[in-house]
């Protein structure tokens, strides 16, 4: 096993892959903003090494910076953790010059699912269902209109390099897509620096289903079940939940299946969610891949009872997976919250602030909180406002439910605007 490793982020996930390593006997290295230079996970590390100001582009987004701190540590490896440098095809290979290991799928992997229209054509010749649309690569804006009136309104318009909602656009008349392509292309420019689009029919009250899969270096994949996360405000999901609830079994076998065709069809190696749009009576079509470790992760933790970094470590070192599908099980019900600061009643504006009073839950085998804030820490503008992830445990999903409304009454904060009231009603 790995002896040392640099985690290039900051925050709970930093903190969450600390916890794992130290239980692995590994030491860890971790990298900081001078807004975080006091922060929890620099803290927990057994080495720390600053890597520039504050703002994410001057530091955490750096990646020569990132690469040269684990050479002067002598790290072996680099976990990416979620956002920042996780999926930028670019810092995975330059870990790969450097001779250390990215602690993630293959260079390959994350350039084929890195653009919708690219992924959904592997996608397609692997037989993994799509949503009826236009994934091609023709941008006229002529055609695509052709193409929108072929598939039938409504019809979403989609960056083909995007995500969290921007350059997306719902048009329900053949009459106001060119206006809307030209507004998408725009925001898909500006956000994206790419603004290829892409057409697909608009699903009427879909279902946000992903599936975690894993695949290793020896040729073997699984899947941990799926996460229902069908909570979302403003494409950015709220609450989650393991595994999905009300879905025939039939249509869960299909989807879990069409995630393992989807990592094999890449040789994925690590941890990956096949992301799916799921009609009301279960059909479910492909909507993405992310090549990463996912935040919503400890809820498939949870009911598994599997650790996912620990996994993660292993399959990068070279191991087999831990465990084939026959030994995996489902066990209860898990839901996350995730706790931020902002004011609901200014329309979720984040916090910025000191957070005077901080109290989590009593934690135990129902109940867990991961996070890398503690009382007396600052919200900042410079990274994302969750405060924490409240993860809670039941025997059903109505026993999880009633755990997190406990949770969430046991959860205090002070000092600045936060979601927790948003979140119990």
């Amino acid at each position: 096993m790995f002896e040392k490793i640099l985690i290039a982020n900051r925050g709970e996930i930093a903190c969450r892959v600390i916890r794992t390593a130290k239980k692995l006997g590994i030491r860890t290295v971790a990298v900081y903003s001078d807004a975080d230079a006091n922060a929890q996970h620099v803290k927990l590390a057994d080495e720390a090494v600053y890597i520039g100001q504050s703002p994410a582009t001057q530091s955490y987004l750096q990646a020569d910076r990132i690469i040269q701190a684990a050479i002067d540590t002598g790290s072996q490896a680099v976990h990416p953790g979620y956002g920042f440098l996780s999926e930028n095809d670019q810092f995975a290979l330059a870990c790969q010059q450097h001779n250390i290991c990215f602690i993630g799928p293959p260079v390959d992997a994350i350039l084929a699912m890195g653009l919708k229209a690219t992924s959904k054509a592997l996608m397609e010749k692997a037989g993994v269902p799509l949503t009826p649309g236009y994934h091609g690569t023709n941008q006229d804006a002529d055609f695509l209109k052709q193409q929108a009136d072929r598939i039938g309104y409504p019809v979403l318009i989609k960056a083909s390099a995007g995500g969290g909602g921007k350059g997306m656009s719902l048009v329900e008349r053949s009459e106001d897509f060119l206006h809307a392509l030209a507004s998408c292309k725009r925001e898909a420019k500006s956000s994206f620096g790419n603004d290829d689009v892409l057409i697909e029919r608009y699903v009427i009250q879909p279902r946000h289903i992903e599936v975690q899969v894993f695949g290793d270096t020896h040729g073997n994949y699984v899947h941990l079940f799926e996460r229902d996360c069908s909570v979302q405000r403003r494409h950015q999901k709220v609450l989650e939940e393991a595994p999905a609830p009300q879905m025939p079994s039939e249509k869960l076998d299909a989807m879990r299946q069409a995630a393992i065709d989807a990592a094999r069809a890449v040789n994925y190696v690590g941890a990956g969610t096949v992301e799916f749009i799921v009609e009301q009576d279960g059909t479910a079509y492909f909507m993405e891949m992310n090549t990463r470790l996912q935040v919503e992760h400890p809820v498939t933790e949870m009911i598994t009872d599997e650790d996912l970094v620990e996994w993660q470590l292993r399959v990068a070192y070279g191991e087999p997976l831990p465990k084939l599908q026959n030994e995996l099980k489902i066990h209860g019900h898990a839901l996350e919250a995730r706790i931020y600061a902002e004011e609901p009643e200014k329309g979720f504006l984040p916090a910025i602030g000191k957070i005077d009073y901080l109290r989590y839950p009593t934690q135990n085998q129902y109940v867990r909180v991961d996070s890398g804030i503690v009382e007396g820490d600052e919200i900042t503008t410079y990274y994302d406002p969750m405060i924490a992830k409240l993860i809670v445990w039941g025997k059903n999903r109505e026993a999880a439910l009633i755990q997190m409304q406990n949770a969430l009454s046991q959860f205090h904060v002070d000092g600045l605007g936060n979601n927790i009231a948003f979140l119990e009603k």
